[in-house]
């Protein structure tokens, strides 16, 4: 069982798209029933995982192997020469981002029952979605991460350009240029390496360049080497984003549909710093320790910018928008401390604000269908009229900004604890940053809830359903934040292993 269990997790989500294929486009509620129970299965997967590693049960266990590609015939000096094998496995980090995965599609399928028009194209996109991004985080060699990663790309590229606000197709195609060139960079890396190494399984990689007792195909220099971990971190930079890479993701966070920007800001964004923790951490850890000062700089003025641009705003998505590209700072200088606590504090992060982003996008959705807007200045006085709508999006904001108990004030102290510890300048420079958040997340809040009523109509509160995301994704952010080692422990292996590997 445990041989077929991760791939049936990957592609379970296939058989939503075959039932949704299967039905006339012309029948809405049922196709939009399909695309939610399309999503069960993998959840279901990923907690009865989650259930075995509670248990006892070691995530190692559940890892496959098939022999999928080969490229010329050199068995007489090694069989696994220029081999690609179709590798699927598991380990705490990877299940940490399937349960963020599967959770938030859920969640965002239930979402998508907002969308209008072309419900059968949309969901057969969202699954195919949320194969990549699952097949992202249990891929275990470099070009199988690839091809989940290119599969999340097209399809993100016609939920964006299709289902989305006014200048939907602007955004698509600033996402596609500016992921294409991620993307691009990735594939010179891996195809280096491969003609380099002759394998691109990810732990033979780790060995072979970090132990050194393996002879190379083709000797990769000390300068090359620096080069092609550059080159990686400008790729998953792009993805995460960080300054100066962001404009793209403020657009799709604008005008993208809301159930496609709650996985984008929620699980997406995250395969840049999936990739730079794994990758980074395991395949270059004397070029990631070498550029560990240039990363807490970067992460420090990602957090300022993103921060201090939300202040400004007069749109909410756009407030949420530059809050990721501040929070995503956050993820990059605790992952540049290459500290216990910093890397702990980016991972929990990392899952922190997937689920608050998730919430807020969701309220999003929610303001946009009874209003038509997010503008600031033509909301106001909600408290009045939608008072859970306006408890629910004070208390998010007050996740999002940090209040004890909930999981975003862990993560940000973690990874506050881990720069304070190896510069203790940029950690002060940094804090200015934390005032800015709550600056602009008030401002927002506040604005809407206990603002000048610009309005003459009123709209109708949260009701059935709805209540459903909020009580998730509420639960979420409060279990972190109380009880953050049912989190820590499922990672802290990982961490240990990478810290031994640069010698921390």
């Amino acid at each position: 069982m445990n041989d077929y269990l991760l791939p049936l997790l990957v592609f379970s989500p296939v058989i939503g798209m075959i039932m949704i294929w299967l039905m006339p486009k012309t029948e809405e509620k049922t196709l939009k029933q399909f695309g939610w129970i399309g999503t069960l299965m993998p959840l279901l997967i990923s907690l009865f995982l989650y259930q075995q590693w509670l248990t006892g049960v070691s995530l190692s266990s559940y890892q496959i192997k098939w022999n999928w590609i080969q490229f010329g015939n050199l068995a007489m000096y090694d069989d696994t020469l220029y081999t690609v094998d179709f590798e699927l496995s598991l380990d705490g980090f990877s299940l940490v981002f399937i349960l963020l995965t599967t959770v938030l599609s859920m969640l965002a399928a239930l979402a998508s029952f907002y969308i209008k028009t072309e419900w059968k194209g949309y969901f057969l996109l969202f699954l195919l979605l949320e194969v990549g991004m699952l097949g992202v985080f249990m891929a275990d060699n470099l070009l199988l991460f690839f091809l989940f990663f290119e599969v999340t790309f097209v399809s993100l590229f016609f939920l964006i350009g299709r289902w989305g606000y006014l200048n939907k197709e602007k955004a698509a195609y600033h996402f596609l240029v500016y992921n294409g060139i991620g993307s691009v960079l990735l594939l010179f890396v891996i195809a280096t390496l491969f003609v380099r190494v002759g394998t691109t399984n990810i732990d033979a990689l780790t060995h072979i360049l970090n132990v050194g007792d393996v002879a190379l195909l083709a000797p990769i220099s000390p300068f090359l080497t620096d080069v092609l971990c550059i080159l990686l971190f400008i790729a998953f930079a792009i993805k995460l984003p960080v300054f100066p890479f962001h404009s793209w993701m403020v657009r799709v966070h604008r005008e993208a549909a809301p159930p496609v920007v709650m996985l984008h800001a929620g699980v997406l964004l995250k395969i840049g710093a999936y990739g730079m923790i794994r990758f980074g951490l395991g395949i270059f850890p004397e070029q990631v320790e070498k550029l560990a000062l240039l990363f807490m700089i970067v992460g420090v003025i990602s957090f300022l910018y993103g921060a201090f641009l939300a202040l400004v705003q007069t749109d909410l998505k756009l407030v949420w928008a530059y809050s990721s590209v501040s929070h995503m700072g956050i993820v990059l200088f605790g992952f540049g401390t290459l500290n216990d606590a910093g890397l702990q504090g980016a991972v929990f992060q990392v899952v922190s604000h997937g689920a608050i982003a998730a919430l807020l996008f969701f309220l999003i959705a929610l303001l946009y269908e009874r209003t038509g807007t997010t503008e600031l200045n033509e909301l106001g006085g909600l408290a009045a009229h939608m008072p859970i709508f306006s408890g629910v999006l004070l208390t998010a904001g007050l996740a999002a900004l940090g209040l004890p108990g909930m999981s975003g004030f862990i993560s940000e102290f973690m990874a506050f604890l881990g720069l304070f510890k190896e510069q203790m300048l940029l950690a002060i420079i940094a804090v200015i940053g934390l005032i800015l958040t709550a600056a602009y997340t008030l401002r927002a809040v506040l604005k809407i809830t206990f603002g000048k009523k610009t309005y003459s109509v009123t709209w109708w509160d949260v009701q059935g359903i709805e209540y459903v995301p909020i009580i998730i994704l509420f639960t979420v952010i409060v279990a972190i934040g109380v009880y953050p080692m049912w989190l820590g422990q499922l990672v802290q292996e990982d961490i240990t292993t990478w810290l031994l590997r640069i010698g921390g």
